[in-house]
């Protein structure tokens, strides 16, 4: 229930400078393995949210671009 919470939550920036700051403390180290492992985690629900976000995004714009085409298309 906390994922879609989140998912809800967040905008798509917000989400992709968590999930930057998340992939740069792995990426450093220095953490326990259970730290590791909870930031993966938050790193693999971030990237959903990115990725949901972009999705809609896409479909926002097919819908636009089949919208422009539509008259053309009757008009022939």
């Amino acid at each position: 229930m906390a994922a879609n919470t989140t998912e809800t939550a967040i905008g798509y920036e917000q989400a992709r400078d968590e999930l930057i700051e998340v992939v740069r403390r792995l990426e450093a180290g220095g953490t326990t393995l259970e730290e590791s492992l909870a930031l993966w985690e938050r790193g693999e629900e971030l990237a959903k949210v990115c990725r949901r976000w972009l999705e809609g995004a896409r479909a926002r714009l097919d819908a636009a671009l089949a919208e422009q085409e539509a008259p053309a298309d009757q008009g022939e």
